[in-house]
């Protein structure tokens, strides 16, 4: 069998316990045989086929089928903290739905973007594992000159569609930030490199709203309020982990934060138009009072 077929299989066995909680390994057949004859491809298993489709989804996905003998039927051993995990059930839902006939293609939209530099994923991780020097070229935003890095790399972070490797550049010893989609003629050296003793990334960025940590002593208390309805997607996908609802009632959403108040979150910030108010602190009052006042003189 091709490992496109096995990777759909995996993906669907699970789909099944996600949506169903628990499965017998017979229930599991009868979903795999009505997707073969919706998908026109052989889709079922036997026992030992299934025992280790368990096994390779336990070591590929990082996901953990087990089984419940009591109810007779298998459950996905589930960390709803392990965010990694989350996100890889998330990409399983994408592949899914990219999977479909081509009769249904129409109806799926995809964002027109352009790379983000995940090809480039792998060989980073591989020296981030291996302590491996690297080298590249490298083009800013804001500058149109390219600059050769040699840089040991450190960690790697999603913000926003794109994707970041955080190290330390070899000519300034300094922790430097470089996108993904502005790296080019990546090569991994042989040459291995300490690391550094007092960089952790998610300490590094605790209370960062994307990239960039400021060199301040500690984070700002900001204190937001949000109109009702603006509210609800606030709560259901806060804007940052140290977010603390304060008030929610028909009148506003209330909420606390602990960040640094850096260009990223403003920018955020503004993004919700005239659906939220800064409480506190006046620092951000200004800031965007400012922003707003640039704006209007366009117009």
């Amino acid at each position: 069998m091709s490992q496109s077929k096995i990777t759909q299989r995996h993906s669907l066995i699970i789909n099944k316990l996600r949506k169903q909680k628990q499965a017998t390994f017979t229930e599991i057949c009868d979903y795999l045989k009505r997707e073969s004859d919706f998908q026109s491809v052989d889709l079922t298993i036997s026992k030992r086929t299934f025992n280790r489709d368990v096994a390779e989804i336990g070591e590929v996905y990082g996901i953990y089928i087990k089984y419940d003998f009591s109810a007779g039927a298998y459950f996905i051993e589930e960390d709803l903290s392990d965010q990694r995990q989350n996100r890889r059930l998330e990409a399983l839902d994408i592949f899914n739905a990219l999977k479909i006939k081509e009769r249904q293609e129409n109806h799926i939209l995809l964002d027109n973007r352009q790379s983000t530099g995940t090809e480039q994923l792998y060989d980073l991780l591989h020296a981030i594992n291996n302590h491996f020097q690297i080298s590249f070229s490298y083009k800013t935003f804001q500058y149109d000159n390219i600059i050769e890095r040699i840089v040991n790399p450190l960690a790697i972070k999603e913000f926003k569609y794109r994707w970041y490797l955080f190290g330390q550049d070899i000519s300034q010893g300094e922790i430097k930030c470089y996108g993904l989609d502005r790296m080019f003629n990546l090569q991994l050296s042989k040459t291995p490199f300490d690391l550094p003793t007092n960089f952790n990334l998610t300490e590094y960025l605790k209370f960062c709203f994307g990239i960039v940590s400021p060199n301040a002593e500690k984070p700002t208390e900001i204190i937001l309020s949000f109109e009702p309805f603006n509210g609800k997607y606030v709560k259901t996908l806060p804007l940052h982990h140290t977010q603390q609802i304060l008030r929610d009632n028909t009148s506003e959403l209330r909420i606390s934060l602990q960040l640094y108040l850096t260009d990223d979150f403003i920018m955020e910030l503004l993004s919700f138009g005239d659906s939220v108010k800064v409480i506190e602190p006046q620092e951000l009052i200004d800031k965007l009072k400012s922003v707003y006042q640039k704006a209007l003189k366009k117009y």
